[in-house]
């Protein structure tokens, strides 16, 4: 089975300054799918130098996504990426209308977003456009604070 095919649905190539967006089935494999789309945006917008950190933010927010929003079959996770003067912003959106919460970690989890405050410059959620769940976003920011 080409899992690329029933996984990922391409979205916007991101040229000329505009987000590339994808869209994702609720399914654990789109998150290695997801931070290997990004690692070649980053590449291509010449931002290898945060591709550590904004993987790892991918990771957390998309995983979250998965685990987390319980939405009507057919419902897909889209991410955005969108380039910063400072780095690049990361957006996972969902329909899903729970909003993520920090926890205290323990054995099973609980980790995810202390990690994304600590590699983002800044994170947080907002309402999508049209009023139906929610978008997780983080920047991650060019080491030393100059434009990327």
């Amino acid at each position: 089975m080409n899992r690329r095919a029933t996984v990922a649905r391409k979205g916007t190539a991101g040229a000329g300054g505009r987000p590339v967006v994808s869209r994702w089935v609720r399914h654990p494999c789109c998150v290695a799918l997801a931070r290997a789309e990004l690692r070649n945006v980053l590449d291509r917008w010449g931002l290898a130098m945060v591709a550590d950190d904004a993987l790892l933010v991918l990771s957390e927010l998309l995983t979250n996504a998965v685990r987390h929003a319980q939405v009507s079959r057919g419902r897909e996770i889209e991410t955005r990426y969108s380039r910063e003067p400072q780095g690049i912003r990361i957006e996972v959106h969902d329909a899903a209308d729970n909003w993520p919460q920090p926890r205290t970690p323990d054995a099973y989890g609980g980790r995810g977003l202390t990690i994304v405050a600590a590699l983002a410059a800044c994170w947080g959620t907002e309402v999508r456009d049209g009023g139906i769940g929610k978008a997780v976003w983080a920047v991650i920011a060019v080491p030393g604070g100059g434009d990327a």
